[in-house]
This record gives structure tokens, sequence and C-alpha cells, in this order.
């Protein structure tokens, strides 16, 4: 005869002993200091808490799991960017300085050595073979040219630019600079050089 379940009584199974975003992070913090390859499952799974077994099944191989570490640094970074661009009580001067000084924050995030860009620094190395991390690379890379793109064109309905702006030119130059901060703050270079470096290349991009 079955049991009749009480109110308020425990289903089957255990709850979750980690938290699935946490964990994701603390992957990404693996494969951001030593790359996708050098990266190991047990390394991972260590870093994140978990059991390799329990890894896979909440996330999948070590490439899904950096795929999806890749989406979630990202929504960080993507979110930080359209703070600062999409700020319209900012000049374009002040948008794009908050850009850059958004990303730098996260550059140097880390403890000890400044990891610079999780994806220009991992994902441009595996790109080379591997279809789909070269594809989702290039989308983002896209996006950001898109963003930029946006928030200068606005720059040109306000007076900020002339109107005969190359928008697409100057989104990819702003674009390249934000790749070449990353790479040099990977190199050793400190926060204040890259924030002078910002800030000079800024004034020029406004003139």
């Amino acid at each position: 005869m079955a049991q009749n379940k009480t109110p308020g009584a425990k289903g089957r199974g255990r709850p979750r002993a980690y938290d699935p975003q946490t964990a994701l992070q603390q992957a990404l913090g693996v494969f951001w200091n030593t790359g996708y390859s050098a990266a190991s499952l047990d390394s991972i799974a260590s870093a994140a808490g978990m059991n390799r077994p329990s890894l896979y099944a909440a996330f999948g191989d070590k490439h899904a799991i950096y795929i999806k570490a890749l989406d979630q640094y990202w929504e960080t970074a993507h979110c930080a960017m359209q703070d600062a661009l999409t700020d319209t009580s900012l000049t374009l001067e002040q948008a794009l300085m908050r850009f850059y000084e958004g990303q730098l924050a996260i550059y140097f995030s880390g403890e000890g050595q400044p990891r610079g860009c999780f994806a220009i620094g991992t994902a441009t190395t595996e790109a080379v073979e591997d279809p789909q991390i070269r594809d989702v690379l290039s989308l983002r890379l896209s996006q950001l040219d898109a963003d930029l793109e946006a928030r200068l064109r606005q720059a040109i309905d306000s007076g900020e630019l002339k109107a005969d702006a190359d928008l697409r030119a100057l989104a990819g130059l702003a674009s390249s600079l934000l790749h070449s901060i990353a790479i040099r703050a990977r190199a050793g270079k400190s926060h204040d050089e890259l924030a002078h470096l910002a800030r000079s290349a800024v004034k020029v991009m406004c003139r």
C-alpha cells in the first residue's frame, strides 16, 4: 500500500552542494591562468570544489566547460561595457574612458600577475584550430565593434564628431586599442601605464 506524502516532505535525491555560477567562475579562473590546453579536468574540478564525475554531469567535458566560461566572462565584460557606452549623461570622451577603465578593472582583478582579457588571452590561441571557439570569438568581437560604432554614431548626432567621420574605422581603432591594452596587461604593464595609454588614444579619437 502506497504511503501518502506529508506536506513539506523532502523529495528523493540530494540538493546540489555547489553553486553552478560560482563553480563555473572557479573553472574560468583555471583557464584564465593556464590557458585552455594546459588546464586539466582535475585542476578544474579541484578549483570548482567538485569531483570529475559531478563536474562532467553539471557542465560537460573540458571543451563545453570552456565555452560556458567564455560566455560567462563575456557577459561580465559586456555589462561593464554597456554601462559605459549607453550612459547618455557622459560625453564621448568620458564614455570611452569609462569603457576602458571598466575593462582594466577586470584585467587586474586577479591575485598576482594581471591576467588581461580572458577571451584575448585564451580564445585567440585555440581559435586557429577550433571552429566553435573561433565562431564564438568572432561573434563577440563583432558585437564589441557594433556597440562602439553605435556610441560613435550618437557622438555624430550630438555634434561631438564630424558628420563624415568613418564610424567603422573609429570603432575598429577603439576595439583594437582595448585588445592591445589586454595584451600589455598580461605582459606586465601597470594599471597606470595602461590608463594613460587609453587616455591619450581617446583624446586622439575624439578630435
